[in-house]
């Protein structure tokens, strides 16, 4: 499944340039499982290509990031929280969203209060997830605009020079596609890296 989102992905980018990126990155915030660690590096790469212009790339990721975060927001903050729940369980699969990674997202939240929606916004997993919790709780919404916006620009930024510098390294290897498995992989071991040391250390008490 996740190779074929890759693929769909590097595909939609190629064809439709930033509003393709606009649209992957709404979707992605709006909890659809379309990974940013595919959208913005191959972006970074075809700016390393001329195709594209890296802020340009840069904005349109984080302006997305920002509508879909909002619409993830009042989707929490118009729904009880019993029926979110309920609707997670019964559909969380279709958008690999689990019980589990939005109590996480939560707990983040009611342990370090609004300032963890920047943070979030640089970590895999409770990323996205973070907004419902957000809503549910009412957060301040020039808060949540300020923490979204600043968070989604630094994890723009990042991707999209990861992606610009592998281009740029990649030069005699004849596929976008096989230059950008390298990419996934290494972003795929620091995720689970991440995982790894949150799961041991972040929540010990």
């Amino acid at each position: 499944m996740l190779v074929s989102l890759a693929q769909f992905t590097i595909g939609f980018i190629h064809t439709t340039g930033y509003l393709g990126i606009f649209i992957l990155m709404t979707l992605e915030s709006m909890l659809v499982p379309i990974p940013s660690e595919v959208t913005m590096p191959f972006s970074g790469f075809l700016v390393s290509q001329g195709i594209l212009n890296f802020w340009l790339v840069v904005l349109a990721g984080t302006l997305a990031n920002l509508v879909g975060s909002v619409i993830a927001y009042y989707i929490g903050y118009f729904l009880e929280e019993t029926l979110l729940l309920g609707l997670i369980q019964k559909y969380g699969k279709f958008i690999l969203v689990t019980i589990k990674d939005y109590n996480d997202a939560s707990k983040w939240f009611t342990k370090y209060g609004d300032k963890v929606i920047f943070v979030s916004r640089l970590l895999p997993a409770v990323r996205t997830v973070i907004s419902l919790p957000a809503g549910v709780f009412r957060m301040d919404m020039k808060k949540f605009l300020s923490y979204t916006f600043a968070g989604s620009l630094l994890w723009s930024i990042v991707l999209t020079y990861i992606g610009l510098k592998l281009g740029d390294n990649w030069k005699t290897l004849g596929s976008y596609f096989h230059k950008f498995d390298l990419a996934v992989g290494i972003l795929f071991i620091l995720a689970i890296l991440w995982y790894l040391n949150h799961k041991l250390h972040f929540f010990r008490k």
